[in-house]
């Protein structure tokens, strides 16, 4: 389970350039974290919405709590209770209910760790797990049951997974994962990515990461130095669902990771009530293009225990993607994929 460290908020930047200048603090995402919301009853009562929603929400927060930065929740729609951002985060009762092929370890990563924080599950590449740690946490995450200090996702994991890459020369590409790799602060993660520098045979840095979305002042001058002055090929890989969740902040922040320069990707989940629609998965591709992000991943969701309501099946997000390839450009249509136990890659579905 994600183990939230500090907070959130997010205030306006409309008009600013992508200067240093411009930046948020360096201590003002962490002012931001520490004030989310945790609360189902306060986040009921932010939006507008009955009390009902708190009382049902309440027994599913007991088991995966709710974290959402105040940012986040600005954006979505007052007195709406099936508002695409909310239904991403508001614990609901049906992520009580035991459904059959829904399991812990989705997509088994917990048998691909050849060390401790390490998992290796395709060629040339591995994850690092910088800890277990998110700045929201998203009802159907994969790793919401993860066993993270189990699996190293410590200060002692990361050592040793830092030593098994260095041993390794047939990894080329270190991933940067977690719960969020960017909740580490700008120190750690300096640490970390010269001791990757060091590793002759390591050439790119990819970094996923959830927190340019959901708290864009995590994207401070502190953390674009780092990434410009480093020799490694790096690549940013956000996740975005849905096209509101993408605002003037969120815009902002990418623009200022582009600049490093990296390569920003994205990756969504198909999910049913967020983003199961045509329009939705259009409007979303769109507006990640005119921020400068390839819309890269539309991943059928990962079957982790109590996420089942949220699977759209894959005939139905065939004929959505067929529909994205009618109406956008190629560069704009994000590749179909799933996740399978075992398989040497994602399975491309269309």
């Amino acid at each position: 389970m994600h183990v939230p460290t500090d907070a959130l908020v997010r205030p306006q930047n409309r008009g600013h350039s992508i200067s240093d200048a411009a930046a948020p603090s360096e201590d003002r995402w962490r002012r931001e974290l520490a004030d989310a919301i945790r609360d189902p009853e306060e986040l009921c009562r932010e939006l507008g919405l009955d009390r009902s929603l708190a009382a049902a929400a309440r027994p599913a927060a007991a088991d995966f709590p709710l974290l959402v930065p105040r940012g986040f929740a600005a954006r979505m729609r007052h007195g709406d209770p099936h508002d695409p951002l909310l239904v991403q985060v508001l614990p609901v009762a049906a992520e009580r209910h035991d459904v059959a092929g829904f399991t812990a370890d989705p997509v088994g990563e917990q048998g691909t760790l050849p060390a401790p924080g390490l998992v290796r599950k395709y060629a040339g590449r591995a994850l690092v797990l910088l800890g277990g740690a998110c700045a929201v946490h998203c009802r159907y995450c994969f790793r919401r049951a993860f066993p993270y200090v189990e699996h190293g996702a410590t200060t002692a994991g990361v050592e040793a997974a830092l030593a098994a890459v260095a041993g390794d020369d047939s990894i080329a590409e270190v991933i940067l994962s977690g719960g969020d790799p960017l909740l580490v602060d700008d120190a750690r993660l300096g640490a970390v990515v010269r001791r990757l520098e060091a590793i002759p045979h390591v050439r790119r840095l990819r970094i996923h990461t959830r927190l340019p979305v959901v708290l864009p002042s995590r994207v401070t001058p502190g953390l674009t130095a780092l990434l410009a002055a480093s020799r490694l090929t790096r690549v940013v890989v956000i996740h975005a669902n849905h096209a509101r969740e993408l605002d003037d902040d969120v815009a902002l922040a990418v623009r200022r990771l582009a600049g490093t320069p990296a390569l920003v990707l994205n990756q969504a989940v198909l999910l049913a009530g967020v983003n199961d629609s045509i329009a939705a998965q259009t409007a979303l591709a769109e507006r990640l293009v005119d921020m400068g992000v390839v819309p890269y991943y539309l991943h059928l969701l990962d079957r982790v225990a109590g996420s089942a309501h949220f699977e759209v099946g894959e005939t139905r997000a065939r004929e959505i993607v067929e529909a994205l390839r009618e109406a956008l450009p190629g560069y704009a249509v994000p590749r179909l994929a799933r996740e399978l136990p075992g398989e040497p890659a994602k399975v491309w579905l269309a």
